[in-house]
């Protein structure tokens, strides 16, 4: 039965042909790795009684049509430049037999003339040999590096795809069903922003302008230029957690706004939370952006609402701790003041924040019961939803709508006031000119021009503003500033993460105190700080979501066998994170380039949080635990002394990423982005001032993470939007004392 969702969210057959242009040659030996990484095994190999969805799970392979020409085509699609060149590399080499003995060694040998096989000639428990020593390899890690991307893409790709029934043939298997929640038949149809969208992805050259002027806007043609010509107050850069309570407050003030989006428009009713598409569709890079050395995995939202959209619904208010170092060490009093707590206050009104939770999920369950058990102190976490609210896929879109990002809540304040939000729609620059009057700035910004990501609409949107917000999160408002001639050495620069580890523990279904499945439930809504001697947080523990393609993807590799294992206890295994609040800082010039470094004090926080971490899998009554560590560490913690875990939790450690000279490494996530822009009480030290405005260009407004000072070191929503709504305000007010003049 097909699923009700938007198209663009649904799966099925992919539509015309593949265009990752790898050669036959190139394909043979992927689809050969494909086959080393998930082996069709023998029954045998399976322990106790299977069910027939497991038997034939243990009988596929990753190397069946049409899991490479996808991993291919992903990779071509998302990764970098370099990447796809050395993948590509490595692939043409193990086509050839002297290739292979090069990489390969005396495995590649044979009996029979000419003595030496190419990569997929080689038996498969050959192959199996090879890949496990070059995970292991600590010297040659390039092409480590291609086997790590590799094993990422052919296994998400194999387990995100969903045939025209939005249905995957080894999510039985492995205990995994989407969404079903029979509430959505009390969802709302109507699309609440319909009334200022235009979404020109289903527009045309000739239609665009008309649906424009309908809204609104006045459209001039300059054809010389190949320009649609749009002037307004108010133009706003995206439309996430910054974006759209800037759009909100000054819409509301009386100023006519323009929402840019690249995203596309969703409601509740077109979410399918299916893992692939969903990714694809919501998230920056389809979900799919690592750091330029691959050592960090990052997620952002990319779709009307942004983050907002498709985050995990954490909504903390910003530490006093945090307030009180940004207020003085930063100098900068907006985040000590009454309006900043004001700001909190009517942000978690509007989104409808609530502190408690009627009935969490399988994974906090397990955090809450082993902190209690360990006597740790758990808390509540306050969410943009109802107590009630229980959807674990809300990372790709609430189906049931009851989360309130900001495409249900501040977008529709806009909207209702005139504002218009043009989607599909990338912002390229914004219009800088000499101020001649500035005594201060030397330019000033006079709007921004945007191309349609629709192929067919071939003229640019120049609009004319007399103020400009970049509200494009902290991965793509420095890009934009810097291809736009600004040079401010802190823009860029000063990017904090929020990196995260994860552990699991595994809990039996014969674990009757816990019910359920790991995907199901809120996402977070319980959460544990690891703190010092001294009482500073050195981490927080919460859970993520992970669905079966992130978790393949990301989970260690060590054998065929191991990872159907491992799939196979899927809905039963619980993952938690630990996270910190980064000293270490990154740096984003260029879009999609991100280069991030853990600083020491950062790999001993995540290091303590591991740990504490894996007591609370224990105490909760996992039977085995683990890290995410290369060499799959790991520990059967049923029964054990106190003796055998702490010579467990001393040899954990925050590893280094796969372009290390270490045989043992791990990937780190994160999916908080903030301070590439931040604001400084001068041009020395931020990008911006305390009203958030550009040092070099008057009238250029950012609105977004990129501005905050520092790590914040807990979930950033409130804090964002807060911020964002303080900063409009004060812009509204300088424009209506510009209107008095």
């Amino acid at each position: 039965m097909r699923r009700e969702c938007d198209p663009l969210l649904r799966g099925g057959r992919r539509e015309g042909k593949y265009t990752h242009g790898f050669s036959s040659a190139e394909m043979q030996s992927l689809a050969s790795i494909c086959e080393v990484l998930l082996p069709p095994l023998p029954l045998n190999s399976i322990e106790g009684q299977p069910s027939k969805a497991v038997q034939s799970f243990y009988q596929a392979s990753g190397s069946q049509h049409p899991i490479p020409d996808e991993g291919a085509e992903l990779f071509v699609k998302r990764a970098l430049i370099e990447a796809v060149i050395l993948v590509r590399v490595v692939l043409i080499i193990l086509s050839t037999r002297l290739g292979t003995l090069l990489l390969c060694g005396s495995l590649s040998f044979s009996d029979k003339w000419p003595f030496i096989n190419n990569f997929s000639s080689i038996s498969l428990e050959r192959r199996e040999k090879i890949l496990q020593r070059w995970f292991r390899h600590r010297l040659l890690t390039p092409i480590r590096l291609a086997f790590v991307y590799i094993k990422f893409l052919c296994l998400y790709a194999f387990f995100t795809l969903a045939d025209e029934n939005s249905e995957n043939a080894a999510w039985e298997a492995i205990g995994y069903h989407t969404d079903t929640d029979g509430s959505r038949s009390k969802v709302p149809k109507e699309r609440p922003l319909q009334k200022g969208m235009a979404e020109t992805m289903q527009e045309t050259e000739s239609t665009l302008v008309q649906s424009l002027n309908q809204k609104g806007l006045k459209v001039v043609e300059d054809p010389e230029q190949k320009l649609y010509k749009i002037k307004c107050d108010v133009v706003v850069v995206g439309s996430g957690c910054g974006g759209g309570v800037a759009a909100a407050v000054l819409a509301s003030s009386g100023h006519k706004v323009v929402v840019l989006e690249k995203g596309n428009y969703f409601t509740a009713t077109d979410y399918s939370s299916l893992e692939g598409p969903s990714m694809n569709q919501l998230f920056e890079s389809g979900g799919i952006l690592p750091t330029v050395d691959g050592k960090m995995m990052i997620l952002a939202g990319s779709t009307v609402g942004g983050g907002s959209a498709i985050n995990w619904s954490a909504s903390i208010k910003t530490p006093k701790s945090v307030l009180q170092e940004w207020a003085e060490d930063h100098k900068l009093p907006l985040f000590g003041s009454s309006q900043y707590f004001s700001a909190m206050d009517a942000v978690c009104e509007r989104i409808g924040v609530t502190e408690t939770c009627a009935d969490e999920g399988f994974q906090n369950q397990v955090l809450r019961k082993g902190c209690e058990n360990l006597g740790l102190k758990v808390d509540l976490v306050p969410r943009n939803s109802s107590e009630k609210h229980y959807c674990g896929s809300c990372s790709y879109g609430c189906r049931s709508g009851d989360k309130k990002g900001t495409d249900s809540t501040w977008l529709v304040d806009a909207v209702a006031c005139g504002a218009v939000i043009i989607t599909g729609c990338k912002a390229e620059r914004f219009i800088l000119e000499t101020n001649e009057y500035g005594r201060v700035k030397r330019k000033k910004c006079l709007g921004v021009i945007a191309k349609t990501l629709n192929n067919n609409i071939k003229n640019r949107i120049q609009i004319e503003a007399k103020v400009t917000i970049s509200a494009c999160g902290s991965l793509l408002t420095p890009p934009l500033m810097i291809s736009s001639g600004l040079k401010n050495q802190h823009i860029g620069q000063n990017l904090h993460l929020h990196p995260v580890a994860m552990i699991w523990g595994y809990f039996p279904d014969s674990n009757s105190e816990f019910e359920g499945k790991a995907y199901e439930g809120g996402i977070i809504t319980s959460m544990h700080k690891v703190v010092s001697e001294d009482c500073q947080v050195r981490a927080i523990i919460e859970t993520p979501a992970l669905g079966p393609g992130s978790f393949a993807a990301l989970c260690p590799w060590e054998s065929g066998l191991d990872m159907k294992k491992r799939m196979v206890r899927y809905g039963r295994t619980v993952h938690l994170f630990a996270m910190v609040r980064d000293e270490g800082t990154g740096k984003v010039k260029v879009e999609g380039r991100i280069s991030y470094n853990l600083s020491a004090i950062d790999k001993e926080n995540l290091r303590a949080g591991v740990r504490q971490g894996l007591r609370i899998l224990i105490a909760a009554g996992a039977v085995e635990v683990g890290t995410y560590r290369s060499d799959g560490q790991r520990l059967k913690s049923k029964g054990i002394n106190e003796k055998e875990l702490e010579e467990f939790l001393d040899s954990v450690s925050a590893a280094e990423g796969p372009q290390s000279f270490v045989d043992k490494w791990t990937i780190t996530g994160t999916a908080h982005q903030m301070g590439s822009c931040r604001m400084g009480k001068s041009e020395k030290e931020g990008a911006v001032d305390e009203n958030g405005e550009s040092w070099e260009a008057a009238g250029l407004f950012v609105c977004d993470g990129s501005v905050l000072p520092t790590a914040v070191g807990v979930n950033p929503m409130i804090t964002i939007q807060s911020t964002a709504y303080c900063l409009s305000k004060k812009i509204a007010d300088s424009l209506e004392k510009r209107t008095d003049q």
